[in-house]
């Protein structure tokens, strides 16, 4: 999620109680087990201001890194960059058409109906899902986050939105949230979309109803005067990362949807609910609630518990009804990260992406049957959710079950249902350990950890610093390694290392720790999106929001090796332009193809930008028409694998 457009309390966080009760001092625990597991023996981990690759050392783990490729360099400027001997070629962008009769794109004549049928805005998350098994063919499916009014719409000020937004206008902008599903082929060596493809779907804000499943549907809380049953709703908000089911079906993540909600929650049966989920009568989008009466939550309190939630479609079937699954939990969910567990139950980790939030994992009572696709549809309305509590050498896994611990009627929870609908109150009162923002969170296939992104946390005073999250005022974030015992990922304990503490390693007081041979270009601020390569390469995409102005660089994609002699030595690939934030790395099955989403150019950090002058106009950069977020694929000049 940009950082530029989270509500303002996002930045101090929602919990009342940010206070770990666990850990103390960190830095004896750091050395003693080690920052970095599979280095060269003896060699040192805290690169020396102003010291890139100078040593022996350096030299002999640089060369033994498995990446291939030239790093780019630092900076920002109107275009993207991607490492030579790599083309990146934009496939899809805002606007363009996914069903037969619609002309070339003007947002000056766009109406809401027709951007149901068009790509949507601020591409997130992409899953690739392949077409005849084949690596060449597939759907893209891909979120779009949410939208930057006065880049979308002529003559508006980003000061005077509030008053500017026209009902239409609220229209487009519902229509362009939610979910693309288009069709893709690779031809000649080049990627292109199918603009008629039978695939071709819009999931949207506006008009798609999705059923409520698992143990919070029919719930009183759900219930509104559009939906007296509590199970089934118009849309999904702000759809950020997602995941893969191992039975082809895709997950999409709700994360900051109390960003579209007007009304003072003061005075509601939900205030304290609300509350704790950052809804406080000052939203983003302050004319949702004034043109929509279900944003307006004095007219409609329960709708905000609608949101929250992560949702399944399958993507190979256009009528298919996507389901908010309740079991998983209700929170701002950054992913859904599925591992096909060694027992056969499925499990799915997921971050609440706040400032002193937490990390979550549900287990499936039943278990994966891979003969029978349509069996493993249900797989996630039943099972155990769970979130993490750290000490300074394990991770305890808490139940998040009704009537067991505090989590009974003396404190508000009637029912599994109410348990999950405040998901977080619940954490809370189990002493979960309140993290700096978690954001993606990816399973490793080949070195079997659990790697969890963490962006920032600017807010942590120095008395809550704690094993796991150590930096005060930490503005650049940091990357935890979770290994689950034997491989099995419903265990209740693992144990834990943080991988990279991110920042500028020329500046002692940054506190960053990156592999001795890290170069001039391979350090980055604000880790955000993951991804995990055929060759067990991971792959790291960041969100600095306007911070770019303090680290003097573009947000882009960095990659590195996580086990031997290499492992965790950054290296920069992928640049994007000015106000972007880099998200959705997504590969084909045979790792000649790496898709990227640029999300928002032109916006983060950069001061008057509007349609009518904006910072860039990528990718397009034709007078007249707006910045577009648009999907990039990369394939290597020689059509080889990419990284390597």
């Amino acid at each position: 999620m940009s950082q530029r457009y989270r509500d303002p309390q996002d930045d101090i966080g929602n919990n009342p109680n940010p206070l770990l009760p666990i850990g103390e001092i960190i830095e004896a625990r750091l050395s003693r087990r080690g920052l970095f597991k599979g280095l060269l023996a003896g060699a040192a981990v805290l690169t020396l201001p102003g010291v890139f690759a100078r040593n022996a050392l350096a030299a002999a783990t640089q060369a033994s890194s498995s990446l291939g490729f030239t790093e780019i360099a630092h900076g920002i400027d109107e275009t993207h960059h991607v490492a030579p001997g790599y083309r990146a070629e934009v496939l899809i962008r805002w606007g363009d058409p996914l069903v037969k009769g619609l002309g070339e794109f003007d947002p000056r004549k766009l109406s809401a109906d027709e951007q149901e049928r068009r790509f949507g805005y601020n591409n997130d998350y992409i899953a690739f899902m392949p077409l005849e098994g084949k690596p060449d063919h597939g759907l893209l499916c891909v979120n779009h986050e949410y939208t930057v009014t006065h880049l979308m719409f002529p003559g508006l000020s980003e000061d005077k939105l509030k008053d500017q937004v026209s009902a239409e206008q609220t229209q487009i902008e519902l229509a362009a949230h939610g979910h693309s599903v288009v069709e893709v082929r690779k031809v000649d060596g080049r990627w292109r979309y199918v603009p008629d493809s039978p695939y071709n779907r819009r999931i949207t804000m506006r008009s798609t109803e999705i059923m409520i499943a698992g143990p919070a549907a029919g719930h009183e809380r759900l219930k509104t005067k559009a939906d007296p049953s509590g199970r089934k709703v118009i849309g999904t908000l702000n759809n950020c990362a997602g995941g893969k089911t191992p039975w082809g079906t895709v997950l999409i993540a709700e994360e900051n949807f109390h960003q579209y909600f007007a009304g003072d929650p003061k005075g509601t049966p939900e205030e304290k609910n609300h509350r704790r989920y950052g809804i406080k009568g000052e939203p983003e989008y302050p004319w949702w609630g004034k043109h929509v009466a279900r944003f307006d939550i004095a007219q409609e309190p329960n709708e905000p518990n609608r949101f929250g939630w992560i949702v399944e479609y399958d993507p190979y079937d256009p009528r298919s009804v996507p389901v908010k699954r309740t079991a998983l939990g209700r929170f701002k969910h950054e992913g859904a990260a599925v591992v096909l567990n060694p027992d056969g139950r499925v499990v799915v980790y997921s971050g609440d992406d706040e400032r002193f939030d937490y990390i979550y994992k549900f287990v499936s009572k039943g278990k994966y049957d891979k003969n029978d696709r349509k069996a493993n549809f249900g797989l996630l309305d039943e099972g155990t959710l769970y979130v993490a509590r750290f000490s300074e050498d394990k991770l305890t896994w808490l139940p998040l079950v009704h009537g067991q611990g505090p989590l009974t009627q003396d404190n508000g929870f009637a029912s599994q249902a109410d348990v999950l609908i405040e998901t977080r109150r619940a954490a809370d009162l189990l002493g979960a350990t309140p993290m700096d923002r978690p954001e993606d969170i990816e399973a490793h296939p080949k070195d079997g950890k659990v790697y969890v992104a963490l962006t920032n946390n600017a807010k942590r005073e120095t008395d809550k610093v704690d094993a796991v999250n150590p930096r005060a005022k930490n503005e650049t974030g940091h990357i935890l390694a979770l290994s689950p015992p034997g491989g099995d990922h419903a265990a209740g304990e693992f144990t834990w290392d943080i991988a990279i503490r991110a920042g500028d390693p020329r500046k002692p007081e940054a506190g960053a720790k990156y592999h001795p041979a890290v170069s001039e270009n391979g350090w980055f601020w604000c880790p955000d999106n993951l991804a995990v390569d055929g060759a067990g390469r991971l792959w790291i995409a960041t969100d600095q929001g306007a911070a770019w102005q303090k680290s003097g660089t573009a947000d882009g994609m960095w990659a590195c090796d996580t086990q031997g002699a290499g492992a965790y030595l950054t290296r920069f690939f992928f640049r994007v332009p000015i106000g972007a934030e880099m998200c959705g790395p997504e590969f084909t099955p045979d790792d000649r193809t790496l898709f990227l989403a640029v999300q928002h150019p032109a916006a983060d950090g950069v001061k008057d930008s509007t349609f009518d002058k904006p910072a860039t106009r990528w990718p397009d950069f034709k007078e007249g028409m707006p910045p577009r977020p648009s999907v990039v694929a990369i394939v290597k000049d020689d059509g080889g694998i990419i990284g390597a």
